[in-house]
C-alpha cells in the first residue's frame, strides 16, 4: 500500500466539518450523474468515480480512498450541495425485530467451518 503524499485535511481545503451533519458512516451514497463536470477536483471527481459503478455506503467510499471518514464527509456533503451526489439514510431497524433464526444458524455453520 502506498502512502499518500497529500494529508487528507488539505483534500477539503483545510475543513473538518461538513456542511450537514446528517451523514452516517452507513450513509449510502449514489452519483446523481454519469458526468463528471472537468472543474471538480480530483478528490471530488474520485469519489464520482468510485460511485460510477453504483451506490456504496460512506464508510467504503472512504476506504476505497484510503481515507478518514470525517474528511470524506466533508467532500460528501459539498458534492451533495453542488447536486452530483445522492444521499440516502441507513434503513432503520425495528427494534422489535428478531433476527432470522435460519439465517443466523447458516452463519455460525459457516463460521464454525472455518476454523
Amino acid at each position: 500500500m502506498s502512502r499518500r503524499l497529500i494529508p487528507a485535511y488539505l483534500w477539503t481545503g483545510g475543513r473538518t466539518h461538513p456542511s450537514r451533519n446528517v451523514l452516517d458512516r452507513l450513509t449510502v451514497l449514489r452519483a446523481a450523474t454519469d458526468h463528471i463536470p472537468s472543474d471538480l477536483t480530483g478528490s471530488g471527481r474520485s469519489v464520482l468515480e468510485i460511485l460510477r459503478h453504483g451506490s456504496l455506503p460512506l464508510a467504503e467510499v472512504a476506504a476505497h480512498l484510503e481515507m478518514p471518514v470525517i474528511f470524506l464527509k466533508v467532500l460528501v456533503s459539498d458534492l451533495f450541495d453542488q447536486g452530483l451526489l445522492i444521499v440516502r439514510a441507513p434503513a432503520p431497524v425495528e427494534s422489535d425485530a428478531k433476527p432470522d433464526q435460519q439465517l443466523l444458524e447458516r452463519v455460525i455453520r459457516g463460521l464454525r467451518a472455518l476454523q
